[in-house]
Parts: structure tokens; C-alpha cells; sequence
């Protein structure tokens, strides 16, 4: 069966760091396009970043401001995302996504075929 499963998820202090992680099983992501999303409470899913399959090109959210890296590591079928950096206002559940159309150029598709089930991160002081 095909799935993402993610983890990494938890509690960090402004200025803290996690890494956000989701593996693939039941296909190969590598040649997937990837993002991770987000959702803060009382609002709508955001993406937060995104690799093209097609092209390799990253794209990052205006409000990541460099803080976040998106990597993906074809040997393990996992991606990742770093947070350094982290502010309050990055609290929500971060998800995974990944879909097997080539695309690219920067930027989110409006469907993905698989998504992680979710993860929490919370930061405060």
C-alpha cells in the first residue's frame, strides 16, 4: 500500500530547530514532486514548500524567509524539512505530499495524489 508517513514533529523554543521527516513505501519518490504543507488553527492549509519532479527547482513560501530547507534522499525514499529559526507564528501541522505528474517551474499543484497523515509542531517559549 502505497503511503507517506511522517515524524519529527514536537515542541521547539523560538530561535529552535526541527526536522520534519517523510518517508515513502509502495512507490519511489524520487521521481515525485514533493512539498510540505501546513495548518495553523482556525486556518486554511498553506503550502510551505514544494521540489519539481521535472526540473529540480525548489520553491519556498514568502514567509520561510530561508529559514526552511527541502531535501529529499532517494536512498532512504524520504524527504525532509528543515526548520531553523522557528517563530511561534510556525506552529501548526505540517503534512507531506507527494504526486507522480512531471511538473516544472516553482510553485504548488493544486492536488496531490498521497499525503502524510500530519504531524504537530508547536513552538513557544
Amino acid at each position: 500500500q502505497a503511503q507517506l508517513v511522517e515524524s519529527g514533529g514536537g515542541f521547539a523554543q523560538p530561535g529552535g530547530s526541527l526536522r520534519l521527516s517523510c518517508a515513502a513505501s509502495g512507490f519511489t519518490l524520487d521521481r515525485y514532486t514533493v512539498a510540505w504543507f501546513r495548518q495553523a488553527p482556525g486556518k486554511e492549509r498553506e503550502g510551505v514548500s514544494a521540489i519539481s519532479s521535472g526540473d529540480g527547482n525548489i520553491y519556498y513560501a514568502e514567509f520561510v524567509k530561508r529559514r526552511f530547507t527541502i531535501s529529499k534522499d532517494n536512498a532512504k525514499n524520504t524527504m525532509y524539512l528543515q526548520m531553523n529559526s522557528l517563530e511561534p507564528e510556525d506552529t501548526a501541522v505540517y503534512y507531506c505530499a507527494a504526486d507522480p505528474r512531471v511538473v516544472r517551474g516553482r510553485g504548488f499543484l493544486v492536488r496531490y495524489t498521497y499525503w502524510g497523515q500530519g504531524t504537530q509542531v508547536n513552538v513557544y517559549s
